[in-house]
């Protein structure tokens, strides 16, 4: 079993595991990262991970499973569970916790053994395109609370939790998708804000943590993933932070591994890195796999540093068993979004009648995998004379728009208009034509002032974020 091929963290397409990557098992792969296409139902996730399992016991199946609009095992529903933001506003550590030990009991039973969650960024910049409504909010103590209370709750099922993203993204204003995002802030500042809820997770026996592909200039002149100072002085020595440390994707635009560069996996490995997610398609992985076999060969990465490597992989694995301790609640998923819920339309709710809705609460990046929950859709679900139109880019006139809804409630739903342009002029337009027209807000709240007295935040686009909202709309239930 070579120590080289426990570091890394591959990927395939489709939902049966192809021919390559059942031999790489056979050959000690550390662990495979499964995404939303590779899975149809819970059980066919669980004879896959079986299957995986068949050719390497050991191996650790992760998947990114943070509840809210990241959810790959619930991918073609939406997820029960509300997501981070939704968390954090209702403010109550205990629910956090029995909601994460669902979700990890969820991943138990379909034999997930490494959820790539929470998220421990700040809600720190109100522009930035991919943390937001992924963050517990913008306070470092009441984040860094939360956090804490998701790590245990996940790992009560012997499922490994990973804190993200290292040390920290939610102060940008770029997508490390799509570019390298740079950071102004000092290592005094990061102490005192961003640092805060990883140092909570560590304190609360997180066993994994998710490097950031960002720039922090005062700090290093390197990303955090190929940062040796941010992975070894800080997360390491400052922080006392002893498990594995997981590289975010290497096929990221801020990183740029693919099927012609393995630069980003051999830098991050040698910076102490221990589990690097590789990018996606076999030849990228192989060139991967070819490239760090040799740097170790020409003495770039210390034998010695693979080994460190390996062995707190193995432990992971030895560690991540999963079993649930509870049955999955989809319940208290409900109950979390009831109560994340911002409520500034009270005297506009419930609706009047079955109402016309204009859902334009899109995804904040296309790159996080989209969901089958719209707010259009959970209503029509739940009234049948429920009408609407979704749309996807900015529309022409307004007045075409909106006449289908003449007679009747109607809704608008935006997700972050105060960062999307077209998004907060056609809130300005609709609410013109029709001021008794209810605002919802499916993403952060930072937008909830474009439509004072009007709004009904979600705090994120899951399915039980959306359902939650349809109950006060329709007057179906209250929130607590």
């Amino acid at each position: 079993m070579s120590d080289l091929d426990a570091c890394l963290l591959a990927r395939f397409l489709g939902t049966e595991p192809p021919d390559w990557l059942r031999r790489w098992l056979d050959d000690g792969l550390g662990g495979v990262v499964l995404f939303a296409p590779n899975i149809t139902s819970p059980g066919q996730l669980r004879e896959l991970t079986a299957r995986l399992r068949a050719h390497n016991p050991d191996v650790l199946i992760a998947a990114d499973e943070e509840g809210g609009i990241v959810t790959r095992v619930e991918a073609r529903t939406g997820s029960s569970y509300p997501g981070n933001a939704a968390l954090g506003a209702a403010d109550d550590p205990g629910l956090t916790c029995r909601v994460a030990a669902a979700m990890g009991a969820m991943l138990a039973d379909a034999g997930i053994s490494l959820d790539l969650a929470p998220s421990a960024d700040l809600d720190a910049n109100p522009a930035n395109p991919v943390i937001g409504v992924r963050s517990f909010g913008a306070d470092p103590e009441r984040v860094a609370e939360h956090t804490a209370q998701f790590v245990r709750g996940i790992q009560s099922n012997q499922v490994a939790a990973c804190a993200k993203h290292f040390p920290g993204h939610g102060r940008t204003d770029a997508d490390s998708h799509l570019a390298l995002p740079l950071v102004g802030a000092s290592l005094a500042d990061l102490r005192a804000t961003d640092l805060v809820p990883f140092r909570a997770a560590i304190g609360a026996g997180v066993r994994a943590v998710m490097t950031a592909h960002v720039l922090y200039p005062a700090v290093d002149d390197q990303p955090a993933t190929v940062s040796p100072r941010f992975l070894n002085e800080i997360l390491r020595g400052e922080c006392g932070f002893a498990g594995v440390v997981i590289t975010d994707a290497l096929d990221m635009a801020a990183i740029g591994d693919d099927d012609a560069s393995a630069g980003g996996a051999v830098r991050s490995l040698a910076a102490g890195a221990d589990l690097l997610c590789l990018p996606k398609g076999p030849i990228a992985q192989q060139r991967a796999r070819d490239a760090l076999a040799g740097a170790v060969r020409d003495g770039d990465i210390p034998a010695r540093r693979v080994e460190q490597s390996a062995a707190r992989v193995r432990d992971l694995a030895a560690w991540a068993r999963p079993a649930p301790a509870q049955a999955a609640d989809r319940g208290l998923g409900a109950e979390a979004a009831r109560r994340g819920l911002l409520l500034a339309a009270t005297g506009k709710l419930p609706l009047t009648g079955a109402p016309y809705v204009i859902d334009a609460g899109g995804r904040m990046s296309s790159l996080l995998d989209d969901t089958a929950a719209s707010l259009l859709g959970v209503l029509r679900g739940r009234c049948s004379a429920v009408g609407g139109i979704r749309l996807t880019e900015p529309p022409g006139e307004v007045d075409p728009l909106i006449g289908p809804a003449a007679g009747r409630p109607l809704v608008l739903a935006v997700a972050d208009a105060h960062r999307r342009p077209w998004q907060a002029d056609l809130v300005r337009r609709v609410l013109a034509r029709r001021p008794d027209a209810v605002v919802v807000g499916t993403g952060t709240v930072h937008d909830a002032g474009l439509a004072d007295g009007s709004y009904v935040g979600t705090r994120g686009a899951g399915r039980a974020n959306l359902e939650a909202a349809a109950g006060v709309l329709l007057g179906l239930e209250t929130t607590r």
